[in-house]
């Protein structure tokens, strides 16, 4: 939905993947072509080194870093890392999410989720576009960003609202950059998964993979892969999708022609 330029899917070279050691993170990490190097984060150490172990092969490169995105050191770190490791697809998966009423849930708890599914996805976005960028003009290759939303993000939820609430930012985050950057070397997709066969509903006191024709994290990853570069916005679902679409083409043409409209009048200014 949302066609855009369609082109041939691009291989990328080198890829930095968070929320790596499980779900769609790890999907993702899997799903991606034995010739992409890999960089991935998260939380279990553990975890990252199983993972090294299985998707590591003669000659490719796959390294790890143990990150908490909450923090700045830990962001700061795993930015300087992706720099170095000189990434030209970046998947910002990384995610929490906890079920009940806003005002019983953990303090704690709910500014991680906020830090980690918002600030953390707009801090290595802003950081890490522009080297991407700079190494797509060098190479003439395109440069790639998934950022992983949700279905959730287009209603209010009531007991998952922080979740949701910071699924629409993504969202309309992502949507709004790739309106700015159209005329760049980069793809810009909003991934929006359904429900989702995971550990994240367990985690957030929920049974997601309970759900009727919930999708494996396989099928996530790979329609996202599949779907990077032929449009900026991916909802997964054809129940979903067809509820959803008639807003979401007219919104992606009001956004273009913000874009548009905003550029000018910053020329102006």
């Amino acid at each position: 939905m949302l066609s855009c330029r369609r082109r041939s899917k691009v291989n990328y070279r080198r890829c930095l993947v968070t929320g790596a050691t499980s779900g769609i993170g790890a999907a993702f990490a899997r799903e991606l072509p034995a010739q992409t190097a890999l960089l991935l984060t998260g939380r279990n150490r553990e975890r990252l080194d199983e993972m090294r172990a299985v998707l590591g092969q003669p000659g490719r490169e796959v390294d790890c870093v143990q990150a908490d995105l909450a923090f700045i050191e830990d962001r700061d770190k795993l930015i300087s890392r992706a720099e170095a490791f000189g990434i030209d697809l970046l998947i910002n998966n990384a995610g929490l999410g906890l079920y009940g009423p806003v005002l019983e849930n953990d303090v704690d708890f709910e500014r991680t989720a906020a830090e980690v599914n918002v600030v953390a996805t707009a801090d290595l976005t802003r950081q890490l576009l522009p080297g991407m960028l700079s190494r797509a003009k060098e190479t003439g290759r395109r440069a790639g960003l998934i950022n992983v939303s949700s279905t959730l993000a287009f209603q209010p939820m009531p007991f998952l609202a922080t979740y949701a609430a910071s699924k629409m930012f993504i969202w309309m985050y992502t949507q709004a950059l790739a309106a700015e950057l159209r005329s760049e070397p980069i793809d810009v997709l909003t991934l929006c998964p359904g429900p989702t066969r995971t550990a994240f509903g367990r985690r957030a006191g929920f049974a997601l993979d309970s759900l009727p024709g919930a999708f494996s994290p396989e099928v996530a990853a790979r329609q996202g892969l599949d779907a990077l570069g032929r449009r900026s916005i991916h909802v997964m679902g054809p129940i979903s999708r067809s509820l959803l679409a008639p807003g979401l083409t007219a919104q992606h043409v009001v956004t273009q022609a913000l874009g548009v409209a905003m550029k000018v009048l910053g020329r102006r200014a």
